[in-house]
């Protein structure tokens, strides 16, 4: 079963949607029981860094998310997901993220001809054989819709990065955990063997 984590944040229905259609069983879901016991989580999410933090805080599920890493789970940050996964953020000044990775949200830096936030298609350099895009073709397209971006602390968790006014970490992995800033659940056929490969590992 892969678990869906619910803490009121945009966008859940869609990549449960996805995840449906890939013949998973999938439960969204804020227990800390079936978080702890899903052979797989996802940490979706569109929003605000600091409400999302907060309501991690609230519902008691920072200490299950954390168990749920160390324990080896297989755990996808999506979007708000992968933002939360690391230390902090420009958009909420003194609100700790979750640490679990290194790194920092930035702003994307305000320039001409660039519409914040970025919503559309970006192609994306793969680096470092990251196991989400086995089969993915280099250069291959994906959505995003945000107005910060990721700054990994350690440049080998970079599994694939796109350019936007400014380099940005497109998605990582480290150990168990994988993470992308682009919605997979919104990418076609390529977002789906993204998530197929998610669900393999």
């Amino acid at each position: 079963m892969i678990a869906i984590i619910d803490y009121d944040a945009g966008n859940i229905k869609s990549v449960e949607k996805a995840l449906l259609l890939l013949g998973e069983e999938v439960k969204i879901t804020d227990d800390a029981q079936e978080i702890l016991s899903a052979d797989k989580v996802v940490l979706p999410g569109v929003g605000a860094f600091g409400d999302a933090m907060g309501n991690l805080e609230r519902r008691g599920l920072v200490p299950v998310i954390r168990d749920t890493v160390e324990k080896g789970t297989p755990f996808l940050g999506i979007c708000l997901g992968l933002q939360l996964l690391f230390e902090r953020s420009d958009e909420a000044p003194g609100v700790a993220g979750l640490g679990i990775l290194p790194g920092e949200i930035l702003r994307i830096p305000s320039k001409e001809g660039l519409k914040i936030p970025h919503m559309g298609w970006n192609s994306l350099r793969l680096e470092h054989g990251g196991r989400l895009f086995d089969q993915v073709s280099e250069q291959s397209y994906v959505y995003f819709v945000h107005s910060y971006y990721l700054k990994a602390g350690e440049e080998e968790i970079v599994k694939a990065s796109t350019e936007y006014g400014v380099h940005i970490h497109a998605s990582v992995e480290k150990g168990n955990v994988f993470a992308c800033q682009f919605h997979p659940e919104k990418s076609s056929e390529v977002g789906l063997r993204i998530l197929s490969n998610f669900v393999n590992i």
